[in-house]
């Protein structure tokens, strides 16, 4: 069997397990119980400065 031909099928077998894992992986990771709040906390980032802009930092020196 040629390298080509071994690496083919790894690639097409284990590869794709392995893929299929990581998505798997990163999925729990972004749905995990503590990351509510984080992603909430950052999901709010542009509504932080409602009463007022938040303006230039030159200008408030």
């Amino acid at each position: 069997m040629d390298t080509y031909s071994l690496l083919r099928e790894v690639a097409g077998s284990w590869g794709l397990l392995m893929l299929a894992a990581f998505f798997i992986g990163a999925v729990i990771w972004a749905f995990r119980p503590g990351s509510r709040a984080r992603y909430r906390d950052t999901a709010n980032i542009p509504f932080r400065h409602e009463d007022r802009p938040a303006g230039d930092r030159e200008s408030e020196e």
